[in-house]
């Protein structure tokens, strides 16, 4: 990225420059600009252009400004070297307390020193805390120039800026961003150069970008999340009396789920986007059915498959359609057995690689009672169980091990909630689960079901869909800026993990005022950006969209939730693996975690390595469609989509937000 240098300006000059748009990032010398502490704060706590607070020594209330900064927010801090090390103690504990990326910065502006002396700064800047290493020196040749950028084979992508000063080292400034720097420096205009040899913005940007303009969306609003609508619509189907719920946006699988609560004998209206569903007061044994449908979707089939087992007396035929008949629900005969239902599946095992595919007959009566069962293969089934133990006539305790999408079960608990079912729990796992939360250290959940329990009408609000803004989110950290509405900070969807994801890139986050402290329209926009390491085990949704996003990020990104993939809509995990290598992105595939090693938006520009256009398949999976048109935006030609229709599952009106970009 380009780096403006800011210098002599005043608070309201500055944000008045960070407001027009030109500027992509910024590096504010607050020993140069006439700003006191409060002026400090108020400008780093308001920007969400990332911001570098930068100030010399020489400036004796350097502490005090750059503190200030950090605690405001300030993306990045630049200390020199020499700072003393009671100042670099406390500014590096600052920035590990609020977030800030600590730049540890050499310059010699006089001349550049020998390698030995290069590189023994370079060890000093890692030393004393540099995440980021800034060398800077005066170069009065070809020579010199070569020393410096040498540099950049001593250090991982994303680490270092290096480059010269001088005329000589005019070019430099931008083979940096050829070598992998994450940012290089540029005036904002002719006679504003905060260094010899410096470029203006707009003479860089035309080097750098030539005819790539960033993207923009604005006010861009998601659907409803059709995991929690699903629910909360099978629910009413299941309560005495009229629920009410509203911001329904229809989709594929959520339609199918109306579907389903038409054929168990639920009353189903809609105005705009509220639905009013009279349901049928479900007690056991008392709903005669001979099939019910559950489309394309996998949530609605295992959802279903407990639900009727205790309410048909007799077997019912639960069949669905395209890519659902091809994915196994596998567990499944296990899971139903320790509650005592019966599933036949229509394919005899001699033709089947799974054991246990739709269409099927599920037979019940499900029994209560107490059963330990493997969540390794998801959350799904077992969220029906949870739909449907209530219903029966005893209490019942299921110990779920090896748990998967464990947000999913609490999703499911929070709705039950709501419809007057009342769901205990309690997770266990080792000493830093304790400590963090962290899901993906959770080896156990038990929930205790109290028997004889009855649905009860509700009004519910369905939450706009984390999964479905992913992909827009993603877009505004590579490539741009974008506003997204309707987001709850605080949900319980595992897809929210994308904020944390794109934390850990370093992306540009931020939440504007709304009607409440979590509901604020979410901003996000380019940063320079870094590998990562995540485990998406209980957010396989997300694995498309993060493999694009880490094709952008400098070095190799580590992605953990590959077995979970094997049985999506496709074999995701080997479609993601192939859609890159076409891309011309490199990714291996070890075991349950995919490497992608990445390349920064600038790197690619200046070394003609944009992902590689054509035709592509959707391989019939809506995800891997989102994930292709965020990808065609730093793509070297058009990117042809075999089937993108196929996003009407779950978001039908995503290519058309996409065309607002």
């Amino acid at each position: 990225m380009i780096c403006t240098s800011i210098q002599g300006k005043n608070l309201e000059e500055i944000l008045q420059l960070l407001q027009e748009g030109e500027i992509e990032m910024a590096e504010i010398r607050l020993d140069l600009c006439p700003l006191d502490l409060d002026e400090i704060e108020t400008l780093f706590s308001l920007s969400d252009i990332p911001l570098i607070a930068t100030c010399r020594l020489a400036d004796r209330e350097a502490p005090d400004k750059l503190q200030k900064a950090v605690e405001a927010g300030a993306k990045y801090l630049d200390l020199e070297v020499e700072a003393p090390s009671w100042m670099g103690r406390k500014l590096r504990q600052a920035c590990q307390r609020c977030g800030t990326v600590l730049l540890r910065s050499f310059h010699d502006w006089g001349a550049t020193p020998k390698r030995e002396l290069l590189l023994s700064m370079l060890d000093r800047c890692r030393s004393f805390g540099g995440e980021v290493v800034k060398i800077v020196t005066r170069a009065d040749g070809p020579d010199d120039v070569a020393r410096v950028m040498a540099l950049y084979d001593e250090c991982p992508k994303g680490s270092l800026v290096a480059f010269c000063m001088g005329e000589a080292g005019r070019a430099s400034r931008l083979e940096a961003l050829r070598q992998g720097a994450p940012f290089t420096y540029a005036s904002l205009g002719e006679d504003d150069a905060t260094a010899p040899g410096q470029w203006t913005t707009a003479s860089l940007r035309e080097a750098v970008y030539g005819s790539w303009r960033p993207v923009e969306g604005h006010g861009l609003r998601m659907p409803a999340s059709k995991s929690f609508a699903q629910r909360a619509i099978l629910a009413a189907a299941l309560s005495e009396g009229t629920s009410t719920l509203s911001g329904y946006t229809p989709c594929g699988d959520s339609e199918a789920a109306l579907s389903a609560a038409r054929s168990l004998g639920a009353v189903v209206a809609q105005d705009g986007d509220v639905l009013q569903i009279t349901g049928i007061g479900a007690v056991p044994g008392a709903v005669a059915l001979q099939e019910v449908h559950a489309g394309e979707s996998g949530l609605l089939a295992r959802l279903l498959i407990p639900l009727l087992a205790v309410l048909s007396p007799s077997p019912v035929r639960v069949t669905g359609e395209k890519t659902l008949l091809r994915r196994p629900l596998s567990g499944a005969h296990d899971i139903m057995a320790a509650f005592g239902a019966r599933l036949y599946p229509e394919t005899s095992l001699a033709e089947r690689r799974f054991d246990c595919t739709l269409p099927l007959k599920v037979a019940g009566p499900l029994i209560p009672g107490r059963a330990e069962i493997s969540g390794k293969e998801g959350s799904q089934l077992i969220s029906g169980l949870l739909s449907a133990l209530p219903l029966c006539g005893d209490k019942s305790i299921l110990y779920v091990t090896e748990p998967r999408s464990i947000p999913y079960l609490f999703i499911t608990v929070d709705v039950l909630k709501r419809f007057g079912i009342q769901i205990g729990s309690e997770m266990e796992g080792d000493e830093d689960f304790l400590e963090t939360q962290d899901w993906s250290r959770c080896s156990g959940v038990t929930f205790k079901v109290k028997g004889a329990q009855r649905y009860k009408a509700a009004d519910f609000a369905i939450e706009a869909d984390w999964s479905g803004a992913a992909p827009f989110l993603v877009t505004g950290a590579v490539f741009g800026a974008v506003e997204v509405e309707g987001l709850d900070t605080r949900s319980l969807q595992a897809d929210i993990s994308i904020l944390d994801i794109l934390m850990d890139a370093g992306a540009s986050m931020s939440q504007l005022e709304g009607t409440t402290e979590s509901n604020g329209p979410l901003c996000v926009r380019r940063a320079p950006l870094n590998a990562f390491d995540t485990d998406l085990n209980n957010c396989p949704d997300l694995f498309p969209i993060v493999a694009i996003l880490a094709a952008f990020c400098p070095g190799e990104s580590h992605i953990l939730g590959v077995e979970r993939l094997r049985h999506k809509e496709t074999d995701r995990a080997a479609a993601i693996a192939e859609t890159l290598e076409q891309m011309g992105v490199p990714v291996d595939i070890v075991e349950d975690e995919m490497t992608i090693v990445g390349m920064s938006l600038t790197e690619r520009l200046l070394r003609g390595r944009l992902l590689k256009g054509g035709t592509y398949a959707s391989y019939g999976d809506h995800r891997m469609v989102m994930a292709l048109r965020v990808a065609s935006l730093g793509a070297d030609g058009a990117i042809d989509i075999d089937d993108s229709a196929c996003v009407a599952k779950s978001f039908p009106e995503f290519n058309d937000i996409f065309e607002q970009l």
